[in-house]
């Protein structure tokens, strides 16, 4: 029976650990935060329930546009009769991480995995030191797989406090709505925090260094969701780099590198993270790092020295709990010798919790500008979609790519409320090499929003043909 020491509980930890247990090995996991990790306690299951929350708020403040009204005459919108009681939302955020981290550990100790709460760090390539509250331990370790996650990253200058100026993991904390929320930041996190606080009615500034909002996505969709940020009030100051940030009673000032200040009662920084992997032994014990301090792994998720493996964040492969989880398996599966398939990067489906959502598959437009693949695309917006049209909803787009003459999807992108539901069946297209032809001829309901990427495969057949 092998031994395999799994140091990280989040994602590309637990479902290791679950793998590993159902292959037979003897399995320790050795978590320090929670199990789950960050993904579970502080970052995606927390931050999409508060997404889902101000996705009620945008609802009730847009109800007139579907004939709902207040049934007391005093009122002249239904939002004024609607408060966003901020305490509330948070403990039932965090409630349910909580309870989503017990169920994981559950599921862990009922599959024979060993939980240990401490730290763990190698002592070589077979063998673990763990640290605890009560002492050390040393573990065999036939196979050991890091999954350490990261940590918000932070500016010299900006320091979060926890009470004004916040990290992501620090607005859980908060029991009232701030007055003006200055984001610093216009990645992913960035956006999806400042689109939610801004749907909840708090006066937002978003600071972005580009020229735009979600630098790192498909520009089209970007320039969707800058337009909904712009046209609900946010405040966008582009091309501007945080400086330094200091609070001055009730409230924080920001400095721009410019000499511009902008002034709000919180600031959350978003400026990124940084790889966990320092004091593990690594580099002592033959792991190499990237100048980022990320691990380096093949598309297996195996290091540099035999018999370790890494998984996640940590890795800087793609910052997603699925890729991460995937790696997790795959490192195991490939350790105790079942049947693997190496990480395959294009297959990855993403998404961006605005709304309206944005979720990318395959190839993006920015490796088919750089002529890496010489593509066919439609691109649909859903203001003509029929579901679309009664539920209110008019910003987002259906972009699809795929080979000329083949017919081949290899790529996509859709802009609407529910894409990260929408995208599975393009990254079925993709994982399969499934046609235009194929996806177009399989029956979508009618009115459905899916009934786009059907329409988008049925006008790429006549692009596609005329090319033969």
């Amino acid at each position: 029976m092998a031994n395999v020491v799994i140091i990280g509980g989040g994602p590309g930890g637990y479902e290791a650990a679950l793998v590993a247990a159902q292959l037979g090995g003897s399995v320790t996991l050795i978590e320090d935060a929670g199990i789950g990790g960050s993904a579970v306690l502080t970052d995606v299951v927390p931050s999409k329930s508060l997404i889902a929350t101000a996705e009620v708020m945008t609802r009730v403040r847009h109800a007139r546009e579907l004939g709902l009204v207040p049934s007391d005459p005093a009122l002249s919108e239904l939002r004024q009769a609607v408060r966003v009681d901020l305490a509330s939302i948070n403990r039932r955020l965090l409630g349910l991480a909580d309870a989503q981290s017990h169920d994981i550990a559950t599921s862990l100790i009922d599959q024979g995995v060993r939980v240990i709460r401490g730290r763990g760090s190698l002592l070589g390539t077979e063998r673990v030191l763990v640290s605890t509250d009560s002492g050390t331990e040393e573990l065999p370790a036939d196979f050991t797989l890091v999954a350490v996650g990261t940590r918000p990253r932070e500016l010299p200058e900006a320091k979060p406090d926890g009470e004004r100026i916040l990290n992501w993991k620090q607005l859980y904390t908060l029991t009232e709505l701030p007055e003006r929320l200055i984001v610093v930041g216009s990645g992913v996190t960035g956006a999806e925090f400042a689109g939610a606080y801004n749907q909840l009615g708090v006066d937002v500034v978003l600071v972005s260094s580009r020229d735009q909002v979600l630098p790192s996505e498909d520009r089209d969709a970007a320039r969707v969701i800058q337009d909904v940020f712009e046209g609900s009030g946010m405040t966008i100051m582009s091309r501007s780099r945080a400086q330094s940030a200091h609070r001055d009673g009730d409230q924080v000032i920001l400095t721009l590198s410019d000499g511009r200040t902008v002034v709000g009662s919180h600031l959350l920084m978003a400026v990124g993270s940084i790889p966990n992997t320092e004091d593990l032994g690594l580099v002592e014990h033959g792991v190499a790092l990237k100048p980022s301090g990320h691990i380096e792994v093949d598309r297996m998720s195996r290091t540099t020295a035999r018999g370790i493996y890494a998984a996640g964040d940590c890795t800087g492969v793609f910052p997603l709990a699925s890729v991460a989880a995937m790696q997790g398996r795959i490192a195991i599966w490939h350790a105790l010798g079942d049947a693997v398939q190496p990480l395959d990067l294009r297959s990855i489906a993403s998404n961006v919790f605005t709304a309206p959502e944005i979720a990318t598959v395959g190839i993006t437009q920015k490796e088919i500008d750089a002529g890496q693949l010489k593509v066919r695309s439609v691109t649909l917006p859903l203001a003509g979609n029929a579901r679309a049209k009664m539920q209110g909803q008019y910003d987002g787009l259906i972009k699809i790519f795929c080979l000329p003459t083949t017919g081949i999807i290899v790529g996509g992108v859709v802009v609407a409320p529910g894409a990260s539901e929408l995208i599975y069946s393009l990254s079925l297209c993709v994982s399969a090499r499934l046609t235009v032809d194929q996806a177009a001829r399989a029956f979508t309901v009618f009115p459905s929003l899916s009934g786009s990427l059907s329409e988008a495969g049925r006008q790429l057949h006549s692009v596609t043909v005329s090319d033969v």
